[in-house]
C-alpha cells in the first residue's frame, strides 16, 4: 500500500515517491489510486468524506467507438 501505520499512535507514514491521494475517515485510511485521465470529485457530509465520484475522459481521435 506504500503506507506504514503505527497502530499505537495512529500516525501514518506515506511514500512520497508514489502518486496517490489519501482519505482518512475516523482513523481508517483509504488510498485513492491515480488513473490515466479523468476527474475525482470528493463529496463531504458532516465534515467527513462520504463518496469519491470518479469520471473518466476519453479523447476522440476518430476511433469507431469508445
Amino acid at each position: 500500500m506504500g503506507v506504514t501505520i503505527n497502530e499505537t499512535t495512529m500516525v501514518a507514514e506515506i511514500d512520497l515517491n508514489e502518486n496517490a491521494a489519501y482519505v482518512v475517515i475516523d482513523g481508517p485510511l483509504t488510498k485513492v489510486l491515480p488513473k490515466k485521465f479523468g476527474t475525482d470529485e470528493i463529496h463531504w457530509k458532516d465534515g467527513k468524506v462520504l463518496d469519491v465520484v470518479r469520471s473518466e475522459r476519453h479523447r476522440l481521435k476518430g476511433q469507431p467507438e469508445i
